[in-house]
């Protein structure tokens, strides 16, 4: 490093400008989907969004593990960034929490001024959600071994660990799949339905999310990119699953339990 500075002073990459192309392209599509029902637009902007994501993690992949630019200093900060990014996740989750029991606090009459309201029938929180529960619980403490296997630099256990990560992820969202499937109402039925489907809907989303990630740091273990001594990459994927954990609980708690 021949600056006289511990920081790492990134290259010019084409991957921000057109990953703002790309994701203006596919809410573009979106836009067109429900308008027009037509898909190409925002297919095509989602495969551009998924390849520029692919080389522009490779590149990152690339600093960190094969050119040492992710020293002690460096990693410090993307620690903090994961730290700030996973924050903001919670306050967004936050004001979903806040619509939720703002509407079934005090349902007005539109809602027939009960909670769920008439007409609704809210799952039994003791059967799939439960299972999902269970699910979610035990991965937290998969990767919790995986993470202290890693730091014992025990390698055959972090695989095995990771391994029971990523297919309890799968199962979840599996299962959610299937609880949407069958669900006796729908996105427009009244508050409930719109509110415990976009709650619902958003934690899947990141359930899927965090499964992508703990899929890629599985590649990346059997290729040894980790160490006890440098495994950012591991760190900030366990930090995202614990954070989805916990947003379930209270999901299950307040959706499933409490609003039934």
């Amino acid at each position: 490093m021949t600056d006289n500075h511990p920081f790492h002073m990134v290259e010019k990459s084409p991957w921000p400008l057109l990953s703002a192309m790309s994701i203006m392209m596919m809410m573009t599509g979106t836009v067109s989907l429900f308008q027009q029902n037509s898909k190409m637009t925002m297919t095509m902007g989602m495969t551009m969004t998924i390849m520029i994501m692919i080389q522009w993690w490779r590149d990152v992949i690339r600093e960190s593990t094969y050119q040492g630019n992710h020293i002690k200093t460096v990693t410090e900060g993307m620690k903090l960034g994961m730290i700030m990014f996973i924050i903001s996740e919670v306050l967004f989750f936050m004001s979903m929490f806040w619509m939720f029991f703002h509407t079934s606090l005090s349902p007005g009459v539109q809602l027939g001024s009960m909670w769920p309201p008439m007409g609704v029938e809210p799952f039994n929180p003791l059967q799939v959600p439960m299972l999902n529960t269970m699910i979610l619980l035990t991965s937290g403490i998969t990767i919790t071994w995986a993470h202290h296997s890693m730091l014992t630099n025990n390698m055959m256990e972090m695989n095995k660990s990771l391994m029971i990560t990523i297919a309890l992820g799968v199962y979840f969202s599996a299962l959610q799949g299937y609880e949407y499937t069958n669900s006796p109402f729908t996105m427009t039925d009244s508050a409930y339905g719109s509110t415990f489907f976009m709650m619902t809907g958003f934690h899947g989303l990141h359930v899927i999310i965090g499964t992508i990630f703990l899929i890629t740091c599985m590649m990346r273990q059997t290729k040894n990119h980790f160490s006890k001594n440098h495994h950012m990459g591991f760190e900030a994927a366990a930090w995202y699953w614990h954070f989805v954990d916990v947003v379930w609980l209270f999901l299950y708690t307040s959706i499933y339990w409490w609003g039934m």
